[in-house]
């Protein structure tokens, strides 16, 4: 079997299209259909159902595509150790993270690591999602729930706080809030429920049933802005509201606990690559979990 059609399932696999497939391989959309219709000869049966609207896997093909992962991974660890790469760091590594961590806390340290090693591209995706490692979406995530299914390896990163924050120019405007009942009389800042994309998010309702009004945002860097801004009053991390003296954490009998994890797919954790990214990730956090919790 030639590896480059196995290459292209991959690809298409991934992108659920031969177009936006075609496009990530920089081939023609003719190029992938042959090298699929090879495959499949190959294999002496079909590994998608081909759709207007998609490519679906067929039960041959989902049969196939850990096997063909597994490959993937060999041919990158082989590409590695003998194309000299072991003795330094290069090749891109993709890291998937919650907004909030993405952006007040690995931005302002994986440029470190990528001064160190200037054959090294570091891509942050500092989303309000959840990443798909075995649809090679990022090479490395943090998640907020340890992952259950998959052949992916996670390990717990650090425990984080979150507390409820105003500004000071808005406390000064609106007046102090002493307890929850004073929230009627205030903008609650919150996420908009049915794009939260994971349990751990599920904090705002110890508020929302005091406060008088709603001003919802889907990110959690959004969330900070329109509260230093004199939006409202809202929950943020701690350790991204610690940054701003503009802010004040009010109602401290009102405090939620979360886990950061950071996760890996097991075919892909032994690259040196993705291992010493992992590795200078879970080593600031470690040097900084004193700010991650108040």
């Amino acid at each position: 079997m030639n590896w480059d059609h196995a290459r292209i399932f991959l690809a298409v696999a991934r992108a659920g299209q031969i177009l936006q497939a075609a496009q990530r391989l920089h081939l023609d959309h003719a190029t992938v259909t042959r090298r699929l219709n090879a495959l499949e000869a190959d294999l002496g049966a079909k590994v998608f159902e081909r759709r207007p609207t998609g490519c679906t896997l067929t039960t041959v093909g989902e049969r196939f595509l850990p096997m063909a992962e597994r490959v993937e991974s060999e041919m990158l660890k082989a590409q590695s150790a003998l194309g000299g790469s072991d003795l330094k760091l290069e090749g891109t590594v993709r890291i998937g993270a919650p907004d909030a961590f993405g952006t007040y806390f690995l931005a302002p340290r994986l440029a470190r690591l990528a001064g160190q090693h200037p054959d090294l591209v570091l891509q942050l995706v500092p989303l309000p999602r959840t990443f798909s490692l075995s649809k090679r979406e990022a090479d490395i995530a943090v998640f907020l729930e340890r992952p259950q299914e998959g052949r992916l390896y996670g390990r717990k990163l650090t425990d984080y706080s979150l507390s409820v924050y105003a500004s000071r120019a808005y406390l000064a405007a609106h007046g102090p809030v002493r307890t929850r009942e004073d929230l009627a009389a205030h903008t609650l800042i919150t996420y908009v429920q049915d794009l939260a994309y994971s349990p751990g998010l599920d904090y705002m309702d110890a508020l929302s049933d005091a406060a008088g009004r709603r001003f919802e945002c889907a990110s959690a860097v959004g969330q900070l802005e329109a509260i230093k801004a004199g939006a409202g009053i809202g929950i943020l991390h701690d350790y991204a509201a610690a940054a701003y003296p503009e802010l004040v954490r009010i109602l401290p009998d009102v405090r939620f606990e979360r886990t950061y994890w950071l996760v890996v797919h097991a075919d892909m954790r032994d690259l040196r690559r993705i291992a010493e990214t992992d590795r200078f990730i879970a080593g600031e956090v470690r040097a900084n979990r004193a700010h991650f919790s108040r």
